[in-house]
């Protein structure tokens, strides 16, 4: 069934929109208004629907979600403006498969369809995720990790852009993969980029490429990240390391999808679908002037937010021995398991560094030693990590740190005790907004009244 739903009130679109997807063999029924949409929407259930959110009689948003109350399964392609980014982004949270940026071309537009059309699974519902040991390249079975699990089922099938966030080590990375290897584009590309390990004036030209002689040591032409995941996915990881003015040809890049290779003179066409990943709070990059607010609305569109390992309870105890199995066959080993000490070792430590902190203290282990378990004594762990310090041990300090306290006022004392929460975080004011169990909101109030008080 081919049967689709285009609530467009410009007469002139939707003439294009409906004569385009005829043409490619979609049967499109049309509507001016969000009344008349409704009315067919609930006389004919046509399983896919293009929405455009700016409607004469009622707001596009509020249709949206009233139709996907009547049947859930609806995929929904909403249409807005440049300005309305915004928009877009709370139609996709409220259930959006997808959204279109006007003006957008024939490609883009039945592409969208195409995705929505072959995300549909009538014959054989989708059920839920109850994975124990993992997804994809990804191992833990905490309610975190299975809430990580349905939303990468849920966008998958969407060209909708995915902003990762999480610390260092949390898997960021097979996250991306996992969404790729579930869409449509998995027999594409998938090409990671780290945009922190690069130069910044070389960047450019790896994203987008660059021609023979466009600058010295352009010794030939080189295709970008951005062409060589053209028809898969571009994986752009700590983004919020970006120069600002690449930011913007980023942007253009995702409105238009053309890039401009350094040194050519014309644009080229790409379809490569774009996924981000931070380390960092990227509304702290924006409120601080170091990331574009439009491309972080244009990228944020379904945010996903890995959790450190210390929050995932016994998840370590389930990638420990996951990879000790790998390890061991790859280092000629006979490790099987982790010891019963070792296992309650790990659920105490923190693992600052993530699970790529615990892979590499197993490997070194593999590596040292032989036998059927990983016991305590053959882990190289860090001083911050070792648990075997008195818990008396620390008192001491912790006096000393109460007494150079004493002195300053409440105020002072919160000023600093706010600081130290966001140093500890990474410069993080999520993450420290959590760690005192305060809103974020609630520390950039305070943060201006402090730089209101300095000047």
């Amino acid at each position: 069934m081919n049967q689709l739903l285009l609530v467009e009130d410009t007469p002139s679109l939707q003439m294009i929109y409906a004569s385009v997807l005829r043409k490619a063999g979609f049967d499109a029924l049309t509507a001016d208004t969000a009344h008349q949409g409704l009315t067919i929407f609930k006389s004919d259930s046509p399983p896919v629907a293009l929405l455009d959110l700016m409607l004469p009689d009622r707001d596009g948003l509020e249709l949206m979600e009233d139709c996907l109350r009547l049947r859930p399964d609806t995929k929904f392609i909403v249409i807005t403006a440049n300005g309305s980014i915004n928009k877009a982004v709370r139609a996709m949270r409220a259930g959006a498969f997808e959204f279109l940026v006007k003006p957008f071309d024939e490609q883009r537009l039945l592409g969208a369809v195409a995705n929505a059309f072959a995300s549909l699974t009538p014959d054989t519902p989708a059920s839920p995720v109850t994975k124990s040991s993992g997804f994809g390249q990804m191992v833990g079975s905490s309610a975190g990790m299975q809430a990580i699990y349905q939303k990468i089922e849920s966008v998958s099938g969407s060209m909708a852009s995915v902003f990762i966030s999480g610390e260092s080590g949390t898997g960021k990375e097979l996250c991306a993969q996992a969404i790729h290897d579930l869409s449509s584009r998995a027999n594409g590309p998938f090409v990671p980029l780290n945009c922190g390990a690069i130069p910044a004036d070389l960047l450019e030209s790896e994203v987008f490429g660059h021609l023979k002689g466009s600058f010295s040591g352009a010794i030939a032409d080189k295709p970008g990240a951005a062409t060589m995941a053209n028809g898969g996915t571009l994986f752009l990881d700590e983004i919020c390391e970006m120069d600002m003015n690449l930011q913007t040809k980023l942007l253009r890049f995702l409105q238009t999808s053309t890039i401009q290779p350094v040194g050519a003179t014309r644009p080229q066409k790409v379809d490569a679908r774009i996924l981000c990943a931070t380390n960092r709070d990227p509304l702290e990059q924006v409120r601080t002037g170091h990331f574009r607010e439009d491309l972080y609305y244009r990228l944020h569109v379904v945010p996903i937010h890995m959790p450190p390992l210390r929050n995932r309870g016994k998840d370590v105890v389930e990638i420990a021995q996951n990879a000790i199995v790998t390890f061991s066959h790859q280092e000629g080993k006979s490790f099987r398991s982790l010891s019963l000490a070792t296992e309650k070792l790990f659920l105490r430590l923190a693992w600052p560094g993530n699970v790529r902190q615990l892979l590499n203290t197993l490997w070194n282990a593999i590596v040292l030693y032989d036998g059927d378990e990983i016991t305590p004594e053959m882990l190289n762990l860090d001083n911050n990590l070792d648990p075997t310090v008195p818990q008396n041990a620390a008192e001491p300090a912790r006096r000393h740190g109460v007494q150079s306290l004493l002195g300053l006022t409440l105020a002072e004392i919160e000023k600093r005790v706010i600081e130290a929460a966001i140093e500890r975080s990474d410069g993080s004011v999520t993450e420290a907004a959590k760690m005192l169990n305060i809103a974020p909101s609630t520390i950039y109030r305070k943060r201006d009244g402090w730089e209101n008080t300095d000047t």
